[in-house]
């Protein structure tokens, strides 16, 4: 019976991962051929609507770009226009200073005056639009160079159109002895019907007690800005036949593809074939904020006749533009057409290519299950020797790990040889006292003092080695790190009726392990010291936690002994700070403790207090944290 279930299992082992195989190769070829037949279907349905949403999103990045960009320019036209006038000024009084400087002991003051005005009377900026004034201490207008029935005039009761007295701004500069920016609305030369915006700098000259000033009408200098943002503007393409094009809400072009089209307007059907309502649908989607459009453009760049075209417009009401561009539906068509083209042919390869795939990774499949069918009827003959050997291995491992439990900690390695000397020695006085003490018995127990002195010695040594200066790093595990100081304070710690909980990952560290053991003690017996004051039928408990994170060793350490008093806790690692009586503790062991953990071995050592629960009851006790680098 049991050889014909080998018998049947042999045959499971031969034949079903051949025909496992073949039936998944055919089912997996079969899903993958017509799983992506439909997929291609469905990429060429939504091609269409890809390709719009995909060009819809280029045509308004490309148009907020350049709206975002004329922003940022109406953001320091303000202050870039400060900055010239400024400029001028400074030129200007560096000029009359230089003037002054060089004359003064030559010739009188009222000539040097002339010399000033005369040397700057002709100076012309902006287009010819700037020029210098001075204004003295009582409002009186002493240079004007583009009227000169206006100089030697007091205009301290003069004000704009809006009833600002500018005059008394220049006053206070004087009186100052500074320098400084002002705004009022005053005629132009060439308009003396309208007042505009205009944004002075005054500058104090101390030779004469006036200042030297200038000023700039903000729409002309913000004209000069326009200019330069449409000649940028008119120099953008992108893709094949992208361009940005600018119309103002009068209808007129500002800035667009065809050159002859800029200054005319988009609503003369002389200019361009573009129905009017058309136009205009465009400047009331730009007043309102932004969106899309779409619409014949009769002349389409390429070929001049009239194709379907999606634009993206957005308004900069500040200026009164619109701001726009698109892309012309022959041209996605087009591209829908090659796109899908492109799929019918790769999804011709890629069946081709399943079938060539599948074909040859079933070869390798069948090839590859065959010797594996072959190795486990192999294996499986050797089933039952393999397993009797694995029984013994594992008796093995459990007596290795029993020996653990087995070792004694050093007060019960003393206390036998201690023994066995004070019997010895006792025996030799007595019997020497008794005058029966004969050499066999004597050389006897001598052997037996100097065989317990010797172990004794190295008892001795082993506990030395624990505490030695040795400050050299080596690889050691973690696991047996704690074996090592628990086997020390495993006496102390029974007697007091401590029990210790342990969980500790079998870690490997690269650090001075003496150094270690000496902070774990330190903390153990802190944890000791406090758990001895409770009362005798409180549970003491010390748990032991290690394990692994982020390439960092944690290290847990928690008893139930109440925790530290929350005045004291920010404390606890000062040297010398100590809650216990003199007579019991110095303060000075966790303050090594954390000396040891942070400059010796390179890691971090934390305390808290900590609320939890162990076999259904709650307790509150402290919990150091020690994080060591594994390397």
């Amino acid at each position: 019976m049991e050889n014909k279930k080998e018998k049947q299992i042999l045959n499971i082992i031969k034949f079903t991962p051949p025909l496992f195989i073949i039936i998944a190769s055919i089912l997996i070829t079969l899903f993958l051929y017509f799983e992506n037949k439909n997929t291609f279907k469905i990429e060429k349905s939504k091609i269409e609507n890809k390709y719009i949403q995909e060009n819809k999103i280029k045509i308004k990045e490309e148009v907020e770009k350049v709206h975002s960009f004329i922003k940022l320019i109406q953001k320091n036209t303000e202050q870039e226009l400060k900055d010239s006038i400024k400029e001028r000024v400074y030129e200007a009084h560096s000029i009359a200073n230089s003037l002054y400087e060089k004359y003064k002991d030559t010739k009188s003051k009222e000539e040097i005056f002339e010399m000033i005005k005369t040397s700057l009377r002709d100076v012309r900026f902006n287009d010819g639009r700037g020029y210098f004034f001075f204004d003295d201490i009582n409002g009186t207008k002493l240079f004007y160079p583009i009227s000169k029935e206006i100089e030697s005039k007091n205009l301290l009761n003069f004000t704009d159109s809006n009833g600002y007295k500018f005059m008394e701004k220049i006053i206070q500069t004087i009186k100052n002895k500074s320098e400084t920016f002002d705004e009022y609305y005053w005629y132009k030369p060439n308009d003396e019907n309208k007042t505009y915006r205009k944004i002075a700098f005054y500058k104090y000259f101390e030779p004469y007690n006036i200042v030297i000033g200038t000023g700039e009408y903000f729409d002309d200098y913000e004209n000069i800005i326009k200019q330069k943002i449409l000649q940028y503007i008119n120099l953008i393409r992108y893709a094949k036949t992208g361009y940005i094009f600018v119309i103002d809400y009068n209808g007129r072009y500002l800035s667009h593809f065809r050159k002859e089209y800029i200054g005319k307007s988009a609503l003369d059907n002389s200019v361009q074939n573009v129905q009017r309502n058309k136009i205009l649908d465009l400047i009331e989607i730009a007043k309102s904020g932004q969106g899309y459009k779409t619409y014949i453009q009769n002349k389409k760049i390429d070929t001049n006749i009239p194709t379907p075209k999606i634009s993206y417009i957005k308004g900069l009401n500040e200026w009164d533009w619109m701001i726009g561009t698109g892309f012309y539906e022959d041209e996605m068509i087009l591209n829908i057409e090659n796109k899908k083209n492109e799929l019918n042919d790769k999804f011709d390869k890629y069946a081709q290519d399943i079938l060539v795939v599948s074909f040859l990774l079933t070869i390798i499949l069948l090839l590859v299950s065959i010797y594996i069918s072959k190795l486990l009827e192999t294996k499986f003959n050797e089933y039952k020797k393999d397993i009797k050997h694995q029984q013994n291995m594992l008796a093995q491992q459990s007596k290795m790990a029993a020996m653990g439990e087995m070792i004694g900690n050093i007060a019960h390695q003393w206390r036998q040889p201690l023994s066995t000397i004070t019997t010895a020695s006792t025996g030799i006085a007595l019997q020497k006292e008794l005058n029966i003490l004969s050499d066999e018995q004597l050389y006897e127990s001598t052997k037996k003092i100097n065989d317990s002195a010797q172990y004794l010695s190295k008892t001795i040594d082993d506990f030395r080695n624990f505490f030695s200066p040795n400050k050299e790093k080596t690889t050691f595990l973690i696991k047996n790190t704690f074996e090592k100081t628990l086997n020390l304070l495993e006496a102390q710690f029974h007697s007091k009726d401590i029990d210790i909980i342990t969980n500790i990952e079998d870690l490997e560290l690269y650090t001075i392990e003496n150094e270690l053991i000496q902070a774990l003690i330190n903390i153990l017996n802190n944890a000791k010291d406090e758990l001895i004051k409770l009362e005798s039928e409180h549970k003491k408990l010390i748990f032991i936690n290690v394990r692994s994170e982020n390439k960092k060793v944690i290290i847990s350490i928690k008893d139930n002994a109440g925790g530290v008093p929350l005045e004291n806790i920010d404390r606890i690692f000062e040297p010398y700070f100590t809650t216990k009586d003199k007579s019991q503790g110095t303060g000075i062991g966790l303050y090594m403790t954390e000396e040891i953990i942070v400059k010796h071995l390179e890691g971090l050592i934390f305390v808290e207090n900590k609320n939890f629960i162990y076999e259904d009851k709650s307790y509150t006790g402290a919990l150091f944290s020690i994080v060591l680098p594994v390397s």
